[in-house]
Formats: structure tokens, C-alpha cells, sequence
């Protein structure tokens, strides 16, 4: 399992870092916290990329 800083993220989905600040408060993307740094993990990013086929599926 790979865990990714926020920046990462940011990249890897072409946002800006803000919003996965914005993603990770509301829920809609999953974190974990070793100490006092945040990672998502490849299975938090699979997971949201998920959901939102979910919701075009609807």
C-alpha cells in the first residue's frame, strides 16, 4: 500500500491542494494521520475516484 502527501494528490488529480484540503474535510476523501502528517493511501484515492463514477452512473 502507497500513501500519498496532499500535495501528491493534488497532482495526481489535477486539483488544486486547497481543494484536497476541502475534500478531506467534508469526507468525501479519506486520510490517515501518522503523527502530525496527513497521507491518503492509494485504497482512500481508489475509493473516491469510486464514488464519483457512482454518481455519474445516477
Amino acid at each position: 500500500m502507497k500513501a500519498y502527501t496532499v500535495e501528491q494528490i493534488a497532482e495526481i488529480l489535477s486539483i488544486g491542494r486547497d481543494k484536497v484540503y476541502y475534500l478531506l474535510r467534508t469526507g468525501q476523501l479519506k486520510s490517515i494521520k501518522i503523527g502530525k502528517l496527513r497521507r491518503i493511501t492509494d485504497q482512500h484515492l481508489a475509493d473516491f475516484v469510486s464514488s464519483l463514477e457512482t454518481i455519474d452512473e445516477a
